[in-house]
């Protein structure tokens, strides 16, 4: 188990790793087993059938948690003029233009969510060694190249994250904290499936997309989890 803690250990020899638990009792599981004093995150991690060698089978989107993530995230834009004005107005914790591209430029990065208006990518595209290995590049595709400001900053306030396949076809993101009611969580995961299902159509794969779901808090073990229908 290399240098993994004694409570983890512990809550590890207790559980069956050949039985596949429904999500109901793989939340109960999570809640039971955890008495740390701050609130756990809980995170899913999805094994795709996928080559990610292909790009044609890269999984990468974004998904609107109905219920956020329990986390008060802090978004950038980049942006001139009214539409900086308007970026300030719907909240975003951060905005600017040459200014922030050479604040970002220095490393100097303290926000999770990255906006940018078209105007702006000839510059902020020169950040790209910068935002990209963090996932924090703005992509049209994503949504978050855009002139539609407000409503860009509204959704990364709300819960909206981004999923996207590792080197090894696995998806990996928060759904919640253990303090959400059974029901918000439930109602995370199943937008996560739901929007993997609506993914699959785009990718040149065969069979089955998901092949294994995982469910565990931030300090403690996975569970395996059967999903209601296979996607």
């Amino acid at each position: 188990m290399g240098s993994r803690s004694k409570r983890y250990i512990e809550i590890y020899e207790k559980i069956d790793n050949d039985k596949i638990y429904t999500l109901d009792e793989g939340i109960e599981l999570i809640k039971d087993s955890s008495n740390l004093k701050f609130d756990e995150t809980v995170d899913i991690a999805v094994n795709l059938n996928i080559d990610p060698t292909f790009s044609d089978q890269n999984v990468r989107g974004v998904i609107n948690l109905p219920n956020g993530i329990g986390k008060d995230l802090r978004v950038a834009v980049f942006a001139k003029g009214d539409k900086a004005k308007e970026a300030e107005d719907s909240g975003a914790d951060i905005v600017g233009s040459e200014d922030l591209v050479e604040k970002v430029s220095s490393g100097d990065i303290d926000f999770e969510r990255c906006i940018a208006t078209p105007d702006m990518m000839p510059l902020v595209g020169r950040l790209g060694k910068v935002l990209g290995p963090k996932g924090l590049m703005p992509n049209p595709k994503l949504g978050t190249v855009t002139n539609d400001i407000k409503k860009a900053v509204a959704e990364a306030k709300a819960g909206q994250v981004e999923i996207r396949n590792d080197k090894d076809g696995n998806i990996g993101l928060s759904i919640g904290k253990k303090s959400f009611d059974d029901e918000k969580l439930i109602e995370n995961f199943k937008a996560v499936i739901d929007a993997l299902e609506k993914e699959k159509s785009n990718l040149n794969t065969k069979g089955d997309l998901v092949k294994q779901v995982y469910i565990t808090s931030s300090m403690g073990v996975p569970y395996k989890i059967k999903l209601e229908k296979s996607i």
